[in-house]
């Protein structure tokens, strides 16, 4: 009977050493030995029926899946979105600098990152990443956490001071570091209390570190290489300090194609090159562009109907031709077929030349000169910056 008191103590003194001894969070130079003690661990239990779903949304329109319904009150304007998006990322960032916890941009985010630095102005998506053993930290040590955020923390020439709050919350089902029934692909959020609008935080782990190891992997499918991902390249995102994968180039075309990083109209907006930034169409605009589309179809109509007048007008002289038997001559008809297609060709909009970039992974003619003694972080506002900075061909 004395036995489990004895045992109880010696658990609390387990959990009381591990806090006292555990100040920072892991990084990517512990996440080898963590994922190490972890693979001798059998997997956490899982509800019968799958994790119910955590994080849920108004629904109805694609605009209210952006919000969390708990603190949703209706659709913000286009002004409005744009003014919080920059805080809730500024405060996101400032947040985990403070706490030396490593986080870097995804998906959509790192695309605009890629352009200019800022968040793509149609996009309601923010996505961030964090290793498991990260994502892990933040459930035990800050699931929960209010940020107090004050704008002059990383902008002080800012007038007027922005003070907003924002929550971190963490799925519990962290846990499961596989798909499962697909109702919790997004492992944590931060969130604006104000309005709804979050952050996405997904996790990347190696889920199969004996068949693939050095394989990242979320929920949602995508996969990473460690060499990828590290060493992360430290760079400016929205006016504050960020995180990009090193080989960003590369990921940005395997999930986006590499026509996302040159075509230079998109979602109503336009890119303008001179001020390095995307500017969304007046309504006149909208209205000539379509008018100028379909112009070009009633001219591509007329041109298609002159050439079957012409052709059925000399297939009709062949055939009378024929019929007094005067020789018909096959001249003509060859041009005629070579016309037909360069008008085709014509009407259609010039083709743009693919993007000429170099991936990191690839060996280059003149490699960078290895690093000695640490390997610094390569601080560049974007990637058209970096492509700048290393003198590669780039075409927009």
């Amino acid at each position: 009977m004395r036995i489990r008191p004895v045992l109880l103590s010696l658990a609390l003194l387990s959990d009381l050493l591990v806090e006292a001894f555990l100040i920072n969070p892991p990084n990517h130079q512990s996440i080898s030995a963590s994922l190490t003690k972890r693979r001798k661990k059998k997997p956490p239990k899982t509800p019968a029926d799958g994790w119910a779903k955590y994080f849920h949304e108004p629904g109805g329109t694609d605009l209210s899946n952006h919000y969390d319904s708990r603190y949703e009150h209706g659709i913000l304007s286009y002004e409005e979105k744009q003014d919080s998006q920059v805080h809730i990322m500024r405060a996101y960032l400032d947040f985990f600098k403070k706490n030396n916890i490593e986080t870097w941009l995804a998906h959509g985010t790192l695309l605009g990152w890629w352009w200019n630095g800022k968040m793509l102005p149609w996009d309601w998506d923010i996505d961030t990443q964090v290793s498991g053993p990260t994502l892990m930290f933040l459930g035990k040590h800050f699931n929960g956490s209010i940020y107090e955020y004050n704008s002059a923390d990383s902008d002080p020439d800012l007038q007027p001071v922005v003070e907003r709050q924002y929550l971190l919350d963490v799925n519990p089902a962290i846990v499961e570091r596989d798909r499962g029934n697909g109702d919790n692909v997004i492992d944590a959020r931060w969130i604006d209390i104000r309005n709804g609008l979050y952050i996405d935080v997904t996790g990347l782990s190696e889920t199969e570190p004996m068949d693939q190891p050095g394989v990242w992997s979320c929920k949602n499918y995508h996969h990473y290489r460690t060499t990828d991902l590290y060493p992360m390249r430290e760079t400016m995102f929205e006016g504050v300090v960020a995180k990009v994968p090193y080989a960003y180039d590369r990921i940005l075309a395997e999930e986006y194609q590499e026509k996302a990083l040159v075509v230079t109209e998109y979602e109503g907006h336009k890119w303008h090159p001179d001020i390095k930034e995307w500017i969304k169409k007046t309504p006149d605009e909208i209205k000539q562009e379509r008018l100028s589309r379909q112009q070009a179809r009633r001219k591509k109509q007329e041109e298609k109907a002159q050439r079957n007048k012409a052709k059925e007008e000399k297939e009709k002289a062949e055939q009378e031709a024929k019929e007094k038997g005067e020789a018909v001559p096959d001249e003509g008809k060859k041009d005629e077929k070579e016309e037909e297609h360069s008008a085709d060709q014509g009407i259609k909009e010039p083709e743009k030349e693919p993007i000429k970039v170099k991936r990191n992974a690839e060996p280059d003619p003149e490699p960078d000169p290895e690093p000695v003694a640490e390997l610094e972080l390569m601080k560049e506002s974007s990637g058209l910056a970096h492509l700048r900075h290393r003198h590669l061909d780039y075409i927009v």
